[in-house]
């Protein structure tokens, strides 16, 4: 099996795929047999990280000796060398990490493209494997980035905002009389309370944010531009967003795959590990 991991600041999430056929060297990954979100904790050691991943596949019936690949995208570069060790003692295998030098098929026009985080690349990576371009990928996490995709499956730019949990924290942390409140689609549009008036004022304030950047971008892309939301708090913005649909929740989960099978022949399979490496006891 292959093991997904998308490091992000606030979240981690990882998913396991089934090989359509473990006994061939270029076996793809078809079917997800399960996923977890975490919380991201740069304090956690090589031990504890193990442990848990151990409970989680505990938790599922699945043992960690199933996986035989394994890829990361990380946006939190002090848990790399954490992420790294984890893999070659708890698995025996050695990580394929969204980097410099990994094969994509997507080539990136920014002016600085070693800038650009591996989350993004994977969710276009994705993106333009399931709907062509132009496309904009909306990934609505502890940032919101905005991705442009183009027609022929390049990687323009895009756009990053503060996400709406920071918005949140920000209005609360600078206006004392404000109660921290959670953050949900308000039942009216015209605020009697101090509760509603804040719930009124992020959600749709949010909305009018990815909206606006959306209506920009399509303008300048043309009308058949797609939109392609994922993230944690996708779903939430989405009821309300004129531009943006169905959310795709194993968007990045899926880029990881696809960037994996297109990178076999770097990766060392289970038990090739140099001697040194091998796990002791």
């Amino acid at each position: 099996m292959l093991l997904v991991m998308d490091v992000g600041n606030t979240n981690t999430v990882l998913g396991l795929y089934r090989l359509a056929d473990g006994s061939a060297p270029d076996a793809v990954a078809t079917e997800l047999v399960a996923n977890w979100r975490i919380t991201t904790s740069t304090k956690l050691t090589v031990d504890e990280f193990g442990m848990l991943l151990r409970n989680l596949f505990a938790l599922k019936d699945l043992e960690i000796g199933v996986v035989d690949g394994i890829v990361i995208s990380s946006v939190v570069p002090p848990l790399d060398s954490t992420l790294r060790q984890t893999c070659e003692m708890y698995f025996q295998v050695k990580p394929v990490f969204i980097e410099p030098g990994v094969k994509t098929g997507l080539p990136v026009l920014t002016d600085n493209p070693t800038e650009v985080g591996a989350d993004r690349i994977v969710n276009c990576v994705a993106a333009f494997e399931r709907f062509g371009g132009p496309t904009i990928v909306v990934d609505m996490g502890t940032a919101t980035t905005f991705d442009v995709i183009s027609k022929k499956g390049e990687f323009m730019g895009g756009a990053i905002a503060p996400g709406l949990g920071i918005s949140a924290d920000a209005l609360f942390s600078r206006a004392a009389r404000l109660p921290r409140i959670s953050v949900k689609k308000p039942a009216k549009i015209i605020g009697t309370g101090t509760v509603d008036n804040i719930q009124i004022g992020l959600y749709y304030g949010y909305i009018g944010l990815v909206d606006g950047i959306l209506e920009r971008m399509i303008a300048e892309l043309g009308p058949e531009t797609k939109t392609v939301p994922t993230g944690g708090l996708a779903r939430l913005i989405a009821e309300g967003s004129k531009y943006i649909g169905a959310v795709d929740e194993m968007l990045t989960l899926t880029g990881l795959r696809i960037v994996y099978e297109r990178n076999l022949d770097r990766h060392k399979k289970r038990g090739t590990l140099p001697e040194n490496k091998q796990p002791q006891g």
